[in-house]
Formats: structure tokens, C-alpha cells, sequence
């Protein structure tokens, strides 16, 4: 009877002495989760249009799987980095990020798709030079924060940097042009500011001098203008303008509760522009419902939540630059995935937004790989600093 509560106590011992995991184990589920619905909804949107142009159903497939596994790559080297180095390179992170948007409005660097100068070509893969930029700003806005954080608290002209900064980003963008990414930077830095303590009347003001901005730049130009108008009324003109719009409000309409079944989308077939990366939503409606959609939402929510909790983590460990990378790949995340749901639903304009981890991109899911891999180094720095490891 001894020797059995002698091995019961040992088997209990070990197991309070069994080290705690390296990583936030929900935060790492919900990751992959939402990179294989993703990858499977991703070729079941492209299957009909792949096979038809390309001869192959799962061109798509195979590439997003290779973007996939180069991200794992990148992110396997990114996660051996530590916090404190990104902290050094952020200013060499922004000013190759601005070069790169220099780089991709000179004809025969930049590659034009769909009306736009938005990629420069590696080989195979086009690099999305916006992508790298919002990164980069993440790093270089956290920088800025850790170093002029009283400063931003009370004195407006601490205000100034960072905003001259954002002016020549979003020159270079619109220059693409590229709407969405500008307005996807220049609200997560003023996110930024903000939960870095910055006084309410400041925040206002900057706020609205944001909206202000991007209303003009909005107006601007013409197929800026009449996306707007198409955006309140698309059935106006639904075999022009709005026709992507149209499309997309069909493909809801089509799904109701539960769908019409995985695979089994109309519009994906030749309908609906896009359906594998700024509409991939919309075939999620159709094919999978409303259930469908809420899961989308519900996986995003949760991982945003999770990317906070680990900001506040490294906050009150006193680790501040890590904190605020946290909080602004946070709002990045969550700002992009709600633009990109609010086009595809018609409660916003049309602009070239993907779901993060979601959508078919090479340059979106190697970046955002990346931005996952240092929240997992931020996560495991907190959890050994918490030990008294660090």
C-alpha cells in the first residue's frame, strides 16, 4: 500500500514539476485553424475559375500551399529573434519599406495588375511592397511610442514625427494606387498613439484631420468617387460599376443559414471578380451560411483578443516596445479583416483588402507568417520573464 502512494506521489510531482508550455496553446490553434480554412476555402473558390483558364482545378491550391510553407520558413527564423532586435532594425525596417514603394511606381521594377503598380517581381512571386510597409510601421510606430512616450501624452508636436512619416507612406500608396493599405497604416498608427496614452483631445484632432485626409484622397479621383456612389447604390448600375458589389450580395443572399454546401458556389463560377481573395468572404457566405460567417468572425475576434491579452502581458512585465508591436498587429489585423467582411457585405466601399491568413496572396501570408512568429517570440519572452528566465 506504501509503495503504491509512494508512486501515486512521484507521478503527482512530476507532474507539477512539468514545465509550462513555451507558447499560448489557443492562440497557436486558432493560428492554424484559420490558415486551413482558409487554404480550403481558398480552393474551393478558385477550382472552377483554375481549371477553366489555367487546366488545372488546383493551381491555386498548390501556390497558396507553397506561400504557406515559405511563410512556416520565414516564421521558423523570425521566432529565433529576439524582441530587443527588431527594436534596433525598426528604423531600417521603415526606410527599406519606403524604398520598396519608391521602387514599385519605376516602370520595369514595379508590376502592374488590375490597374495598379502594387508588386515587384521576385521570380515567381510578386512581393507586395504595402505589405512589408504596414509591418514596418507597426515596428517603427513602437519605437517611436517607447521613446516619446510622455512626450505624446501631453505635447502635440511629439505628434509630428510619426505623421510626416505617415505622409510620405500614404503618398507613395495612393501614387499605386492603393486605398485600402493607406487607410489600414494610417488608422493603426493613430490606434497606436492612442493606447500608448495619448491625451483624448490630441487623439480627436488627429482623428479628424485622418477623416478629413482620407475623404479628399477618397474624392480625388474619379473611380474613387464613383465607388462610393456605386458603394450606396449598387443595383444602380449592377452589369457596371457596381457589378462586383452585386455579385457579392447575391452570393449572401444565396447562402441563407446554413449554405448551399461546400464546392457547390454559382458565383465563384465567372460571376464574382475575386472570389479567392478580396471575396473569398462571400463564397464563405454562400457555400457555408450564416453559421459560416460567424465562424470567420468568431476565429478573428478570438485571435485579436489573444494578440491583446499578450500585449498586456508584455506591458505589465515592463517589456513596452514588445507591448506595443502586440497592440499594433492587433488592430492591423482586426482593422483589415473588418474592412475586408465590411466590402464584402456592402458596408463600405470596394477596396483591395484580403482576409489575413485567409485569402490566396503570396506577399500577405509570408508577412503576416512573419508578424505571427514574432507575437509567438513576444508570448514566449513574457513567459520566461514571468519565470524569472530572462
Amino acid at each position: 500500500m506504501s509503495n503504491i502512494t509512494q508512486s501515486s506521489s512521484a507521478v503527482s510531482s512530476r507532474r507539477v514539476a512539468a514545465p509550462p508550455s513555451p507558447y499560448d496553446i489557443p492562440f497557436v490553434i486558432t493560428v492554424i485553424t484559420i490558415m486551413l480554412f482558409g487554404l480550403l476555402m481558398v480552393t474551393s473558390a478558385s477550382i472552377e475559375v483554375s481549371g477553366h483558364h489555367l487546366h488545372e482545378p488546383f493551381h491555386y491550391f498548390y501556390r497558396q500551399l507553397i506561400y504557406i510553407g515559405l511563410g512556416l520558413g520565414l516564421g521558423a527564423v523570425a521566432i529565433q529573434m529576439e524582441i530587443a532586435l527588431w527594436e534596433k532594425i525598426s528604423g531600417a525596417l521603415l526606410g527599406t519599406a519606403i524604398i520598396l514603394l519608391m521602387l514599385v511606381l519605376v516602370p520595369g521594377i514595379g508590376h502592374a495588375a488590375n490597374g495598379s503598380m502594387r508588386w515587384i517581381s521576385v521570380g515567381p512571386i510578386g512581393v507586395q511592397a504595402s505589405e512589408i510597409a504596414k509591418f514596418a510601421m507597426v515596428m517603427y510606430m513602437a519605437n517611436y511610442l517607447l521613446h516619446s512616450n510622455n512626450q505624446i501624452k501631453t505635447d502635440w508636436h511629439a505628434c509630428i514625427k510619426p505623421m510626416v512619416i505617415l505622409g510620405v507612406i500614404t503618398a507613395l500608396l495612393i501614387k499605386e494606387p492603393d486605398f485600402g493599405a493607406t487607410a489600414v497604416i494610417v488608422t493603426t498608427a493613430l490606434g497606436m498613439m492612442f493606447l500608448a496614452g495619448m491625451q483624448l483631445r490630441l487623439f480627436i484632432g488627429l482623428l479628424l484631420l485622418m477623416v478629413v485626409g482620407l475623404s479628399i484622397l477618397a474624392i480625388s479621383e474619379p473611380y474613387r468617387l464613383e465607388r462610393i456612389v456605386t458603394f450606396l447604390n449598387p443595383w444602380a448600375n449592377p452589369f457596371d460599376s457596381g457589378y462586383q458589389l452585386t455579385q457579392s450580395l447575391i452570393a449572401f443572399g444565396r447562402g441563407g443559414w446554413l449554405g448551399v454546401g461546400l464546392g457547390n458556389s454559382i458565383q465563384k463560377v465567372f460571376y464574382l471578380p475575386e472570389a479567392h481573395t478580396d471575396f473569398l468572404y462571400a463564397v464563405i457566405a454562400e457555400e457555408l451560411g450564416f453559421i459560416g460567417m460567424l465562424l470567420v468572425i468568431g476565429l478573428f475576434t478570438f485571435l485579436v483578443m489573444r494578440i491583446f491579452w499578450i500585449g498586456r502581458q508584455a506591458q505589465q512585465l515592463g517589456q513596452h516596445f514588445a507591448a506595443f508591436v502586440a497592440y499594433g498587429f492587433a488592430l492591423w489585423i482586426a482593422i483589415q479583416f473588418t474592412v475586408s467582411i465590411g466590402v464584402n457585405t456592402g458596408m463600405l466601399p470596394t477596396k483591395g483588402l484580403t482576409l489575413p491568413l485567409m485569402s490566396y496572396g503570396g506577399s500577405s501570408m509570408l508577412v503576416n507568417c512573419i508578424v505571427i512568429a514574432v507575437l509567438l517570440r513576444i508570448d514566449y519572452e513574457n513567459r520566461m520573464t514571468a519565470l524569472g528566465l530572462r
